[in-house]
């Protein structure tokens, strides 16, 4: 069997290669990347004897069809995902995100491929701090940024091709992941590296604002069962109950490093910053079986810093040009 995984050198896309590689080692394993910024040869190094690195973009139509046309499945990770970078400039969100996973949908349609389309909660819009409410798959979309429109258009095109045209594919809309590999501008690897660096940890506006974190491995569990067993034309979310405001993120992180709980500044907040986002991931659960393996997550987070700490080699060459540009925001 050969897998196509796109994006498969960002974060999350990363972490489902070096799983696949892991637990399954009789799967061929293409990975098709763009190396962004966010796409990084070196987080597929361990793994790159058992694995066929394209260098492309998912919007080359010629590209992604020969591709698709050896794989017995897709699994599209591929896109444009940072709120701030979307403010300041939509358009490789449009391209990446929409025009991206239709070239992937033409693709599977010609050829008869099965996809897994990996999407966000970010969809959904927000919920108010004290709403006991949770995101389901009924949940109507109401984005609030250039990105998660994106990706709720791309969701969109998912659902429409399945209808239309009879293509196999699933999607997952999954809550905030942390773990290995995640790139320093993001707020969990941010706090980590410049509390290495002696630097006090910087929180948007007053932290309230809460997100249902999961670790990367529980979610990349998640699709390889989606991809195995799920329904086609179902979408499903992934959550792994961790609704946890940024402060306590903050003074969590603090803790495990050995610092004062309240030793981090306030920064100003950003442009449209959603209050909360929480996942009902019951439908997972009950049809497939899955569970979070990472049920702590303060020991997710301890296991995440361990991690930087040894990996410094990965994020070192990123971390100056990344402060720079929140620098020039004020955050």
């Amino acid at each position: 069997m050969r897998i196509l995984v796109t994006g498969g050198a960002g974060f999350i896309g990363a972490n489902f290669v070096h799983l696949l590689v892991r637990e399954q080692p009789e799967v061929d394993v293409v990975v098709l990347d763009k190396l962004t910024y966010a796409g990084d040869r070196a987080s597929l190094a361990p793994v790159a004897e058992r694995v066929e690195l394209v260098v492309g973009d998912v919007t080359d139509a010629p590209l992604v069809d020969s591709l698709v046309a050896r794989s017995d499945a897709v699994v599209h990770f591929a896109a444009e995902s940072h709120n701030d970078n979307s403010l300041a400039d939509p358009s490789p969100f449009v391209q990446t995100n929409l025009v991206g996973t239709f070239t992937i949908l033409e693709a599977v349609r010609r050829h008869g491929v099965r996809l897994h389309h990996v999407s966000t909660d970010e969809v959904y819009g927000d919920l108010e701090l004290d709403d006991p409410a949770k995101f389901t798959p009924t949940t109507p979309y109401d984005p609030s940024s250039p990105y998660s429109a994106t990706k709720a258009g791309s969701d969109l095109l998912v659902r429409a091709w399945v209808r239309s045209f009879g293509i196999e594919a699933t999607i997952s809309n999954c809550s905030n992941n942390y773990g290995p590999y995640q790139h320093v501008e993001k707020f969990i690897p941010r706090q980590i590296t410049g509390l290495i660096d002696g630097v006090r940890p910087k929180l948007y506006g007053t932290g309230e604002n809460v997100r249902d974190w999961i670790h990367v491995e529980d979610h990349n569990r998640a699709v390889l069962d989606i991809l195995e067993r799920g329904r086609s034309g179902q979408t499903y979310l992934i959550g792994a109950d961790g609704e946890t405001s940024n402060r306590e993120v903050v003074r969590t992180l603090l803790e495990i490093m050995g610092r004062e709980p309240d030793d981090f500044e306030h920064v100003p907040d950003r442009p449209g910053h959603d209050l909360r986002y929480a996942i009902d991931a019951s439908l997972l659960r009950d049809e497939l079986g899955w569970r979070p393996r990472f049920t702590s997550f303060r020991d997710g987070l301890a296991d995440t810093v361990e991690w930087y700490r040894a990996n410094e080699a990965w994020w070192r060459p990123h971390k100056a040009a990344t402060e720079a540009r929140y620098a020039e925001l004020g955050r």
